[in-house]
Order: structure tokens, then C-alpha cells, then sequence
């Protein structure tokens, strides 16, 4: 493994960027740039209230276009970890809203996403259990492990590498990995006719609990279903 492999890049945060939101940043790492916006505790619809805690909503905003299935998953994981560490007990039949908006996606976005909506948590002072850091690794053709890859070391030639984030809290208790893996087209163990291999994305709490998998399949084309 080469140094700079193990090197992050440079990460900046800005705090308190926006009027309206209770709370907001702005966090950087490398090129990759995330705005994070925090309203509440307020009012909720009563469709959405829950009597014992707070309703927690992430709203994950891609750079162009609208959230497609990708984003969506990638909103779900955001909010499993904001839930995992906000106190929702203490603000019953209220609502928390956190809206991420991706202003340059050059790799390792996920953890970015996480890393501001922490920062944006903090700044509107919702009381939460610890604060949280996430961190992405990828896995080169060669083997090779990169941490927080940028946008070209995340991609190898016409196969992107494997992707691994890992989410811990401040005292280095483990949250969660979520793996993405795109096989080469060109293996024949990872493709068998027209059908691709499956992925299959795990998510943890705090505890190392089970929370959910979640599995993505393509059977093959010319099969009788």
C-alpha cells in the first residue's frame, strides 16, 4: 500500500451558513462538497406523529436531476444513522428534518453526507447520544485499499473498485459498513451469461445489531422466469 493511500484529503467545515435552517454546514473533503440543513424540533403532520419520540426525516438532494433509487438508499442509510444517535425521546410527537444537498460529488460522498449532517445536528444543538465520523475505503483491482478515494481512484478503468464506508462514533464504537461492488465484466466467475453477480448492502447499530441487508439481484436475461 502505497503512502498516499492512506492519507485523507483535506477536510473543512463551516457552520451556521444559512438563516432559515436551525442549524447548517458545509463540509468538504477533497473536492467533494456536501450542504446540510437541520430544521426543528417543530411541529409534524399528525399523519407522521409518533407519541414517544420525535419523527426524524433525511431528505438526500443529488447535484442535478431527481433522487432516483441510488439516492434513496443512500437516504435511507443517512437516516438509520441520524436516528441511531438522536436523542427523539426527549421531543416527542415533534419533527426533525435534515436535508443534504450535494454540491460536487469527486468520490467517498456517502461518508461525506454523514460527516455534514453530524455537523449540521450540532449547530441546531438537537441533543444526540455521541457524534459521529464516517470514512470510505475502496479495494482496487490490484488489492490495493485507498482510504477516501476521489472520484478516479474510486473507478479502474471501465470497473468501478469496491466500495466499503464505515461509520463509527466518537469513541470508535462501530455503527455500520455499507459495501457497494460493481463485478468486472470481463470475469467469468462474476458473470454468468447476461446475469451479474448480486450486492448485498449490511447496516448495523451501535450495539453491532442487525438492523436490515439489503440485496440487489439481475437475473439473467434469456431465463424463464
Amino acid at each position: 500500500m502505497a503512502a498516499e493511500d492512506t492519507l485523507l484529503r483535506s477536510i473543512g467545515c463551516e457552520q451556521n451558513l444559512l438563516s432559515l435552517p436551525d442549524g447548517s454546514a458545509n463540509v468538504t473533503q477533497g473536492d467533494t462538497t456536501v450542504l446540510a440543513a437541520v430544521y426543528g424540533p417543530g411541529e409534524v403532520k399528525m399523519s407522521e406523529e409518533i407519541i414517544d419520540k420525535a419523527t426524524l426525516k433525511v431528505i438526500f438532494k443529488p447535484k442535478v436531476g431527481l433522487p432516483g433509487c441510488a439516492e434513496k438508499l443512500q437516504e435511507r442509510l443517512l437516516r438509520n444513522t441520524c436516528e441511531s444517535v438522536v436523542l427523539a425521546t426527549l421531543h416527542p410527537r415533534a419533527g426533525i428534518n435534515i436535508i443534504l444537498q450535494v454540491i460536487q460529488d469527486s468520490g467517498s460522498l456517502l461518508s461525506c453526507c454523514i460527516n455534514a449532517a453530524c455537523m449540521a445536528l450540532m449547530d441546531s444543538a438537537v441533543p444526540m447520544k455521541c457524534l459521529v465520523s464516517a470514512v470510505t475505503c475502496a479495494l482496487t483491482e490490484d488489492g490495493q485499499i485507498v482510504l477516501d478515494p476521489d472520484s478516479k481512484q474510486e473507478k479502474v478503468g471501465n470497473r468501478r473498485s469496491s466500495k466499503v464506508h464505515f461509520c463509527f462514533t466518537v469513541e470508535l464504537d462501530f455503527m455500520f459498513s455499507h459495501v457497494v461492488y460493481t463485478p468486472n465484466p470481463d470475469s467469468k466467475q462474476e458473470k454468468v451469461g447476461n446475469r451479474r453477480s448480486s450486492k448485498v448492502h449490511f447496516c448495523f447499530t451501535v450495539e453491532l445489531d442487525f438492523m436490515f441487508s439489503h440485496v440487489v439481484y439481475t437475473p439473467k436475461l434469456d431465463k424463464q422466469m
